[in-house]
């Protein structure tokens, strides 16, 4: 049996999914649900000429703490007690953040969705759930999108 369960979330409607999963396994098992919520350096993408560095960071931060808001919200109107964490991934892949936040703690599964990208889209995001899925020695379970 589970007892502790990770949850990727990033607002989207397949995370959403995966979230809804993970509570009905959660309530079955009498898991633990721990929410997470990985969010990129953005620097790379900002001209210092243009805009302020700080500014959106925040503003980035901010959205990934209404997700998670929102998240934990679902969990506790299911009558679970949950967690949740913000973290930079630094130069690390998503993916790498998840298993290591995962084995920090000690998850037994990780529940997570996935948009099902194929062709162009795959080659050039890459697929987060693969990533965890391939590198990943606790359980994953990989929840597709209803349009997938």
């Amino acid at each position: 049996m589970f007892q502790k369960i990770l949850v990727p979330v990033d607002g989207s409607p397949t995370s959403k999914r995966a979230l809804q999963e993970a509570i009905v396994l959660a309530k079955l098992t009498h898991a633990q649900v721990a929410l997470v919520h990985i969010y990129t350096d953005i620097a790379y993408l900002v001209d210092e000429g243009y805009i302020n560095y700080e500014e959106l960071q925040k503003t980035v931060q901010l959205a990934g703490e209404k997700i998670l808001t929102e998240a934990a919200e679902s969990v506790r109107q299911a009558g679970l007690i949950t967690q949740t964490k913000s973290i930079s991934a630094g130069n690390q892949k998503i993916a790498q953040a998840i298993i290591a936040e995962a084995e920090c703690w000690q998850a037994d599964l990780i529940v997570i969705g996935s948009h099902g990208r194929s062709g162009l889209t795959r080659l050039l995001l890459g697929s987060v759930a693969e990533g965890v899925t391939r590198s990943s020695s606790i359980p994953v379970l990989l929840i597709r999108g209803t349009g997938n």
